[in-house]
């Protein structure tokens, strides 16, 4: 009895191992069946001596009609990924060539193999691996290198895509699909990846908030990320529309086209734009994406463009440079524009002798201060670890009076190069509060020469005004340049000492404003007066002719065209933003219209007016939106409605936490609630890490404060996109001014 149990026992443990052992062959033979029939041209349905016309011709064609959102079938999936690899590899001359003569597939695979090795073909081909039988995907290619985390996406990742545009894919770890598109991912990176492209990674099991918002709610998904905006890729995952989709993504004036009629003009336009130009010489006749990324990322500071060597219309031009039409050559131009400042030639053209070229070049000998970012640049703040940086500041004018003054001061600096020294000009009706602040008041008729050195961000400079003005004379370079060497000699030859206010943005976008001011304020009365008479005339007219046979309904276009929509006066200038009191609490929120939202700032007495006048700034472009209404609520005099609102919304159970609100300092926060379906979204504001409490003085508290909503345009920007988290709530709180104390 003994015995024959312990057979038994044997056997029962001997079956199941034969079953899966049987399992598994029958499994491989039929991947190796399977792997046989792929044929690329079989599948796109083209012979193989197809040209690459025919190729692209099929690919679209099945493409179109097997995507998964439009065709249902339940093999359109499949299908449409044969259809895609069969196109990734018939549309490379290389892996084309490969599959011809080895039956390969991937490049990487060694030669002749394929013949051998039915099964890890197919495992290439389709990129089976350990998830296949439900074991976790291996990160070998999507290391921590390229993992995003949500604070390290807005931090690092949105401030840097002004200068570099990203792809992000949103993957996780049990994606059968994340696995198709794993090895052309990992291709573009390689290939873009030098260029200057930025790419990432997010896990939609771990960094679900980031995904969010993000607005990636599948795996998997491909974002690309440009001037800090989002846009969704939508076609097959090759490399030939990875690389289109990035072209897309950038502006589309980066680069100029340049010949013999126009080069005269883009090279004098550095007045105007007050930046360099750069010429790309080469023999294709498109330009490459390596310059477009190149001039994406100096597009603030240099002006690019491109001519075409193997052009026929371009003589003039290389005769000009006597340039060798054999290898790319880059010309960098500033004042003079007869004879470049620096030049590069190279067969291979690499992103970082590039960058190198144009970092090196990016200012001109004597740039105008249009903003404060550029001052801040030019004239950095004195550190006692580096070196004295002195600006010398010419204050002048656009008149023709001072054209000459301004050519002769350019001359000086051109003669006067040295890493101590940095020249800059500004316009005296352009920057009057930087040239009242410098000149004390005094309005000249002739140009000033100020020398000053800054002695911290809240805008401390010890200056001093170089006496007898400056009219261009070969006395007043001498003059001035005796002063630079007793300067450099003695730093306590600097004795005055001012806080320079910021500088007006020259160069931000202004909105036509074709007549004056005075009359632009009673536009809207006399565009009232206006639509009264021409209603009352229209009246008059159509009293006229009832008396007539003719119908009335005749006039029927006369009467609408009164009502023409083009008519209304022009938007204002400034942003309506009303108080939430007890008054105004009902309508502005609780019994708001259905679709309605209301955009609120929340903010305390001591950074009232500097946040109200940040806000009115960032919210501006998005008031002329009917359904969009700006308030402003004082936490203050209402201390418990902002905790009470995030309570309520945790306790209906939001996918968003709100556990990192910890402090009791909600200024700044912005909300734009929805009266009538109870949701709101919440932005946070932006901290720079300094304490108002200690600052030192008015400014630098008042400074604080107003970059905590340097983000509020891009977040408004995903508010109407309807792409920011909705956090709902039953009721809500209530308003009661009596329960709180006036700070």
């Amino acid at each position: 009895m003994t015995d024959t149990w312990s057979n038994t026992g044997r056997g029962l443990r001997t079956y199941p191992s034969l079953l899966l052992a049987s399992c598994l062959l029958i499994l491989t033979v039929r991947l190796v069946i399977t792997a046989s029939e792929f044929d690329p041209y079989s599948i796109l349905g083209v012979s193989r001596s197809a040209s690459q016309a025919e190729i692209k011709r099929a690919y679209k064609n099945l493409a179109r009609e097997w995507h998964p959102d439009k065709n249902k079938d339940p093999k359109a999936e499949d299908m449409f990924i044969k259809i895609s690899k069969s196109y990734e590899i018939l549309s490379n001359e290389e892996r084309r060539s490969n599959y011809d003569r080895y039956g390969q597939m991937d490049e990487n695979q060694p030669f002749g193999q394929s013949q051998h090795h039915g099964f890890r073909k197919f495992h290439n081909s389709f990129y089976f691996d350990e998830s296949f039988f439900h074991f976790p995907r291996s990160r070998e290619f999507a290391d921590s290198k390229y993992m995003l985390h949500h604070a390290q996406f807005n931090s690092d990742v949105l401030p840097d895509s002004y200068k570099r545009p990203y792809l992000i894919k949103v993957t996780s770890e049990w994606c059968f699909e994340c696995m198709h598109i794993e090895p052309v991912w990992k291709e573009t990176v390689q290939e873009l990846e030098p260029l200057g492209v930025g790419f990432g990674i997010v896990d939609l099991g771990y960094e679900r908030r980031l995904a969010n918002q993000l607005g990636a709610y599948r795996a998997p998904s491909i974002i690309g990320l440009a001037n800090g905006r989002i846009t969704f890729f939508h076609q097959a995952v090759v490399r030939e529309h990875l690389q289109q989709f990035l072209e897309a993504l950038l502006p589309q004036n980066l680069v100029e086209r340049i010949n013999d009629n126009n080069y005269l003009a883009f090279l004098d336009g550095w007045h105007s734009e007050n930046k360099p130009r750069v010429l790309l010489f080469d023999q294709v006749p498109v330009v490459s994406l390596l310059y477009k990324l190149t001039a994406f990322t100096f597009r603030d500071y240099v002006r690019f463009g491109y001519v075409d060597q193997g052009a026929s219309h371009n003589p003039k031009l290389l005769q000009q440079f006597n340039l060798n039409t054999y290898a790319p050559t880059m010309l960098l131009f500033k004042e003079h524009t007869e004879k470049p400042v620096d030049i590069i030639q190279a067969r291979g053209m690499k992103r970082q002798l590039m960058d190198e070229f144009v970092s090196n070049n990016k200012f001109l000998q004597v740039p105008r201060l249009v903003s404060q970012q550029l001052f801040n640049e030019l004239c950095p703040v004195k550190q006692f670890h580096r070196r004295r940086k002195y600006c010398v500041l010419l204050i002048t004018g656009e008149d023709e009076a001072f054209l000459s003054g301004n050519k002769a001061f350019l001359d000086f600096a051109s003669a006067n190069k040295k890493d101590v020294l940095r020249f800059a000009y500004v316009y005296q009706r352009q920057q009057q509060p930087l040239c009242r602040a410098l000149l004390h008041n005094q309005a000249v008729a002739s140009a000033q020469v100020v020398v000053l050195e800054r002695r911290s961000l809240a805008g401390r400079v010890m200056y001093r005004s170089v006496s007898r003005g400056w009219n261009g004379s070969e006395e007043d370079k001498h003059h001035l340049h005796q002063q630079l060497e007793l300067l450099q000699k003695d730093p306590s030859y600097l004795t005055l000492d001012a806080t320079l206010p910021e500088l007006n943005n020259e160069m931000a976008p202004v909105r036509p404003t074709p007549m004056s001011d005075d009359l632009r304020e009673i536009m809207p009365l006399l565009s009232l007066v206006f639509s009264a008479l021409f209603i009352l005339f229209g009246t008059v007219i159509i009293q006229a002719f009832s008396r007539q046979v003719l119908p009335p309904l005749t006039f029927l276009p006369f009467f609408f065209l009164s009502f023409d929509p083009c008519s209304r006066p022009p938007k204002k200038d400034f942003v309506e933003v009303t108080e939430l009191t007890d008054i105004t609490y009902i309508s502005n929120l609780v019994k708001l219209r259905p679709g309605h939202i209301n955009v609120v700032l929340v903010l305390t007495n001591i950074c009232k007016n500097a946040l109200l006048r940040k806000f009115a700034k960032e919210v501006f472009s998005f008031s002329g939106t009917e359904t969009l209404h700006f308030s402003f609520l004082n936490a203050d005099k209402h201390r418990e409605w902002m905790p009470s609102l995030l309570r309520s919304a945790c306790y209906v159970g939001q996918s968003e936490s709100l556990d990192d609100e910890e402090s009791s300092d909600y200024s700044g926060h912005v909300l734009a609630l929805n009266g009538y379906k109870k949701y709101f979204c919440l932005f946070r504001p932006v901290f720079t890490g300094d304490d108002p409490n200690n600052s030192s003085s008015e400014s630098s508290v008042s400074s604080d404060i107003h970059h905590k909503l340097d983000k509020l345009g891009m977040w408004m920007e995903r508010l109407m996109e309807g792409t920011l988290p909705r956090l709902h709530v039953s009721a809500w709180p209530t308003l009661d001014d009596n329960s709180s104390t006036e700070s």
